[in-house]
């Protein structure tokens, strides 16, 4: 059966930074692209960053732009999420999400937060002083 999970979410001080990872299993997960989202209390879920499975595609939300970055590392089969700079605001559940599988050079080069595949439960974020 296959699954995905989220690791490295905890409490932090505004400022701070955490990294989260998303590995797969029960699937090759370098043939999907990726795409974290997160969902604070009372909030809608929004999708904060994508990346393509080719890995040369990324793509950020604004309030997250040069503070937030994703990566893969294909070989480990995972996906991370390095936080820095974090705010109050950043407090909410992460949840990474895949789309696929892409085997096309096109569609291995594209990332999107709708729809997805595959989901996993989530990993904490709390932001505060």
């Amino acid at each position: 059966q296959s699954q995905v999970v989220e690791s490295g979410g905890g409490s932090v001080q505004p400022g701070g930074s955490l990294r989260l990872s998303c590995v797969g299993s029960g699937f090759t997960l370098r043939n999907f692209a990726a795409s974290w989202f997160r969902q604070a209390p009372g909030k809608e879920r929004e999708g904060v960053a994508c990346i393509s499975a080719s890995g040369d595609i990324t793509d950020y939300i604004d309030s997250v732009k040069g503070r937030f970055t994703i990566s893969r590392e294909n070989a480990r089969g995972t996906i991370r999420l390095q936080m820095n700079s974090l705010k109050p605001e950043d407090t909410a559940t992460y949840f990474c999400a895949v789309d696929g599988p892409h085997y096309n050079a096109n569609t291995r080069s594209t990332c999107t937060y709708t729809p997805m595949d595959r989901w996993g439960k989530g990993t904490l974020v709390t932001v505060s002083s």
